[in-house]
């Protein structure tokens, strides 16, 4: 079933994708409102949308950076390499910044558009890699970074600490400290959904049958993953080892005094279990949201409309929060309230046929980068030199 596409969604977007970055953003807004525990015991935000929010949006990242640099045809040659990865420094480099402001605010979340920033630098050495390797280097990031982790910050005070602003450049080696290894969102091992998501996007996403598949497999990889860590931690005396803190709510990292957290599976834990379940629910909501588009794409038109524009709404979102967190109020109110706004906002932008203005300036910034590079980079043919006509 094919339909009209709106203007607003511009031409060979994929509205699953859009979608699905919707679910990232409403998660999100729940986990900076609402509690995420009650009584010790994680409530409905805190087991639905708790480490799975951030997660989805950071495969999301990967995902949104394949389809931008050819999707199943990556980028050939050194030439256009340079260019694409040029372009996506550019990028990542504008969105660290909007990051970078949002801590000014104070607003009472972690911000995670600096590390997201990182990650797009780190994808631009990656972008000529075939499928099959990123989701190799995936697995690999997935079981190897958190044993990295594990040993390079031995030693080192608990993170995450300060979040990264502006003033936190003056001495870069501690941010990038922190941005790489001991703060909210880790690079180090976050890159394991940045490599899922860039090989998801070299797949043809249009065909029902990938979308299956990573609803199916998805589902399967994040049951699998919760039901090795309760027996590590349950019969194989995990818990015993860790005690009440095998539960507690992490923010990026675990402590470094036992490998028992490798087994761990609570929000951010940045362990392997962790990483292994955040990532196969990320793939679900994608593979469901592609589902619904592909059944059709009124289905998700609205959804679509909210995940179009991910760093404009986010970015409104956390200043709104900094101007009134809502102590006080009706949490799930303020929740709703968020979103709805956000939603109005999308649909506006789509019914004006616009994107977010963020998305403009960064989008705009990358393709000027790109055009120019490639234009320092080709090689006139000197007439002299050239050969006779037909040699």
């Amino acid at each position: 079933m094919t339909h009209a596409r709106p203007a607003g969604l511009g031409r060979g977007r994929i509205v699953g994708v859009d979608a699905a970055r919707a679910v990232a953003l409403v998660g999100m807004f729940a986990t900076h409102i609402l509690p995420l525990r009650a009584d010790r015991e994680p409530t409905l935000t805190g087991l639905v949308a708790s480490g799975r929010a951030s997660a989805l949006f950071a495969v999301l990242a990967g995902v949104g950076i394949a389809l931008a640099t050819g999707g199943p045809r990556p980028p050939e040659g050194a030439q256009t390499h340079l260019a694409a990865g040029t372009a996506l420094v550019v990028r990542g480099a504008l969105v660290a910044a909007v990051g970078l402001t949002l801590v000014a605010t104070e607003a009472p979340v972690a911000i995670i558009l600096t590390y997201y920033g990182l990650l797009f630098v780190v994808a631009a050495f990656l972008l000529r890699a075939p499928r099959v390797l990123l989701a190799a280097g995936a697995v690999l990031a997935c079981v190897l970074t958190p044993v990295l982790s594990q040993l390079l910050r031995s030693g080192l005070p608990d993170g995450p600490g300060e979040q990264v602003g502006w003033p936190a450049l003056a001495t870069p080696g501690d941010a990038l400290l922190t941005l790489a290894l001991t703060g909210y969102y880790p690079v180090l091992t976050w890159t394991t959904y940045l490599l899922t998501g860039m090989a998801v996007g070299r797949l043809d996403l249009q065909r029902p049958g990938v979308a299956t598949g990573l609803l199916t497999g998805g589902l399967g990889l994040a049951l699998a993953a919760h039901t090795a860590s309760g027996l590590l931690l349950g019969p194989g005396d995990g818990v015993w080892v860790l005690g009440a803190q095998a539960s507690v709510r992490r923010y990026g990292t675990t402590p470094t005094g036992s490998w028992w957290w490798l087994a761990a599976d609570s929000p951010h834990s940045g362990s392997i279990l962790d990483l292994a379940a955040t990532t196969g629910s990320a793939l679900a909501v994608l593979g469901a949201m592609l589902l619904l588009a592909h059944w059709s794409r009124r289905l998700v038109l609205v959804p679509a409309a909210l995940g179009s524009a991910p760093l404009t709404l986010y970015t409104l979102h956390v200043v709104a929060l900094a101007v009134y967190a809502g102590q006080g109020s009706d949490d799930v109110a303020l929740w709703l309230g968020h979103v709805l706004v956000a939603t109005l906002i999308g649909v506006g932008l789509l019914l004006a046929g616009l994107r977010g203005p963020l998305e403009a300036v960064v989008a705009a910034a990358g393709r000027a980068t790109r055009q120019g590079v490639t234009a320092l980079t080709a090689r006139p043919v000197d007439p002299s030199t050239a050969g006779p006509p037909g040699g």
